[in-house]
């Protein structure tokens, strides 16, 4: 049963204490102004023709208090159209000059000013969404949708900050490959759609197994035109959330179905029985620690901290738990990846596999069928097939020891550099 009168008060006493203190955000607005002056007149010291502007949380009145104190602007420097065919992120650089480089897409560089990190983005000024050449050049359009539509309902500033904290703490916020959750846009672009947060979660509490369409600028006539129309790549997800400003982007198209799925567990759990732990941030560790035979595994790439590492992290952990499937029975595994650290964590509760007949190849398949002997001598055939007893008698330690030297190779071309057992 709902209890929507207790969750609208623990909703309300959250944006309290959640949304930044006005000092805090005076001060994050001064150090971004200042630098945003700095940066223009740069820009016409080196005679580049560039617009630069506040973006983000900041522009659109959203930002979260975080636990740790650090908060992120986004700063973009729009190039002219004529520099769309030059490296605008090197040009960036130079102007720049002392900054931290972040590879992505397109890269980017930060600038850190005590608890304020500013992400300094180079995007292509462009007239048209669709002479978008990659998707930070579509930021400009969104800032201006946002700005329009909260102007007309300031309430929507609080509600789509209690939104942000709320997957936030369940794990679910972040377009990252490695999270595959809610970004930043798609939850302010959800909560004008639903009006509030409570709105919200009470619709995705509620959905079932078919896709959720949204299309508030009425872009296609209906959702079957949308489903004809747009990109079949861009439909795989269960909420196909068409971007306002650009019709033929899902603005939710990063967005997995198991993310989905917990995001739909916590929002009907709230709703059931209100509680501000809702709104608190659990480590992966903790939903592991309290129970008996776990394991943990620490796993450092090659690439630089953030979306690159931590997706080929995760990428690793969908590798290790496919081949640590086969030896030993995986009752629960956890995947957590520290960006400061730069280091990912598997975490593990596992059982001993009894003794089983595997399955090999037939007979007619020569090659494998070799394969097949020379890794289990004691195989036999039964109606074209051979097969093998399998014993699972190795510790989870010697397992990893042998993991590590048959899969050597592999780990190497997949980016990892160390794999250390540290519980």
């Amino acid at each position: 049963m709902l209890n929507i009168s207790k969750a609208k008060k623990v909703i309300n006493a959250q944006i309290k204490l959640i949304k930044p203190e006005k000092k805090e955000i005076k001060k994050i607005k001064d150090i971004s102004d200042k630098f945003t002056v700095e940066l223009k007149k740069r820009l016409k010291q080196k005679k580049i023709k560039a617009d630069v502007f506040i973006g983000g949380s900041l522009a659109k009145n959203t930002l979260v208090k975080t636990n740790d104190n650090l908060y992120d602007v986004d700063i973009f420097v729009r190039f002219d159209e004529k520099y769309k065919d030059c490296e605008i992120s090197t040009l960036l650089g130079k102007v720049i000059g002392k900054a931290k480089k972040v590879h992505g897409s397109r890269d980017y560089y930060q600038v850190t000013f005590d608890n304020i990190i500013l992400e300094v983005i180079p995007v292509i000024k462009i007239s048209k969404p669709e002479q978008a050449r990659n998707v930070t050049d579509l930021s400009y359009f969104h800032v201006k949708y946002l700005l329009k539509k909260i102007k007309r309902n300031k309430k929507l500033s609080d509600e789509i900050v209690v939104a942000k904290a709320f997957c936030h703490s369940q794990n679910c916020y972040g377009a990252e490959s490695y999270i595959h959750g809610f970004s930043g846009y798609s939850i302010e672009l959800l909560i004008l759609h639903y009006k509030s947060f409570i709105n919200f979660i009470k619709e995705m509490a509620k959905s079932g197994k078919e896709k959720i369409i949204i299309d508030d600028e009425k872009f296609f006539r209906n959702k079957k035109e949308i489903l004809v129309e747009v990109n079949e790549s861009k439909l795989q997800s269960p909420i196909i959330l068409i971007d306002p400003t650009f019709k033929e982007r899902n603005a939710l198209s990063g967005l997995s179905f198991d993310t989905f799925s917990e995001f739909k567990r916590a929002s009907k759990e709230f709703l059931e029985k209100p509680d501000s732990e809702f709104f608190k941030k659990k480590s992966v560790y903790c939903e592991f620690k309290d129970t008996g035979g776990m394991r943990v595994v620490s796993v450092k790439t090659t690439k630089q901290s953030g979306d690159i590492s931590g997706t080929k992290s995760k990428k690793f952990f969908d590798f290790f738990i496919s081949h640590i499937s086969k030896d030993f029975i995986v009752k629960k595994s956890g995947f957590d990846y520290d960006e400061n650290k730069n280091i990912a964590y598997y975490y593990l509760i596992l059982d001993k596999k009894s003794e089983e007949v595997i399955r090999g190849p037939p007979l007619i398949k020569l090659e494998h069928l070799a394969a097949f002997k020379a890794a289990h001598p004691d195989a036999f055939v039964k109606e074209g097939v051979a097969y093998a007893h399998a014993s699972h008698k190795k510790s989870f330690e010697s397992w990893l020891k042998y993991f590590l030297e048959k899969y050597k190779k592999i780990t190497e071309e997949m980016a990892i550099k160390e794999i250390k057992l540290v519980e």
